[in-house]
């Protein structure tokens, strides 16, 4: 009557593992989202943006250095 011999540590760290996969698995079902509606969300949301600036009034002003200069006024020479 041998009885088989069992290693506890590799049963504990089994159950740990397949406890994180379920875990995994209930997380992708409740948060995950497909490929293709990320893709549509993006499109949706770059549509809303192109329909919002095309609404605007005036035209948004040119970036300005931090001496208050436009990128235009800046000489590429002078730039040290």
């Amino acid at each position: 009557m041998t009885a088989e011999i069992i290693n506890l540590n590799k049963v504990r760290k089994a159950k740990a593992r397949a406890e994180k996969e379920q875990r995994a698995e209930e997380n992708r079902v409740r948060h995950g989202r497909t490929k293709a509606e990320r893709d549509a969300d993006d499109a949706r949301r770059s549509a809303e943006n192109v329909h919002l600036d095309g609404m605007r009034r005036e035209v948004p002003r040119e970036t300005t250095s931090r001496s208050g200069k436009t990128e235009e006024d800046l000489d590429p020479g002078s730039v040290s």
